[in-house]
């Protein structure tokens, strides 16, 4: 997390951009994690808040339009000829077809906000031949709502980040155990039942 926060104070608004953009388009980039420092460097008053807010939402709605283009191109057809992105890409692609089939345009709106699925649904939305209007109305406002979202969780929190990020990371663990265990509680009983 701190490489990240150093790039953005090193490149500023550039690092800002090109991550969301390349992030949208590949799992490989933790957005999130790049907005909520971005929203903390606003805090320390190293970048202005408007034009962060600009940069970041013109690279997560440029990252997001390349993703639609390469659906609508056929773009995905080549990305599946390379295994590196076949592993990392092709994999999540049925759960964005999913999310797509059944909520339909929303899936761009909302789909940001799920790790995992925003990264294809743009996709799957050129894939499905949804025409560019459409695809505009309901991506670039969620873009927008997501990046606001997320810079003002770094600027409300601040400095704090790190110390709620890691007892988020405590109660995810123990969260994740829980729900593990119940899981193969409830296998058992109903092999046993069997």
């Amino acid at each position: 997390m701190h490489h990240v926060d150093q790039f953005i104070a090193q490149y500023g608004y550039f690092a800002i951009f090109g991550l969301l953009m390349f992030g949208i388009v590949g799992p490989l980039i933790p957005d999130e994690t790049i907005l909520v420092f971005a929203g903390i460097a606003v805090h320390r008053g190293q970048m202005e808040p408007i034009t962060t807010l600009l940069v970041a939402a013109a690279g997560s709605l440029c990252g997001i339009t390349m993703s639609y283009v390469l659906g609508r191109t056929g773009g995905v057809y080549a990305l599946r000829r390379i295994p590196f992105l076949e592993r990392n890409i092709g994999r999540h692609l049925p759960e964005a077809q999913q999310w797509f089939e059944r909520y339909g345009k929303w899936t761009l709106f909302f789909g940001y906000f799920v790790a995992g699925v925003r990264h294809f649904t743009a996709l799957v939305a050129g894939m499905s031949g949804l025409g560019p209007v459409p695809f505009a109305l309901h991506a670039y406002p969620g873009g927008v709502v997501w990046v606001t979202c997320f810079l003002a969780i770094g600027y409300y929190l601040g400095e704090g980040w790190e110390r709620v990020a890691k007892q988020f990371d405590t109660v995810f663990i123990v969260a994740a155990v829980v729900v593990a265990l119940a899981g193969f509680g409830w296998w058992w009983l109903r092999r046993r039942k069997a």
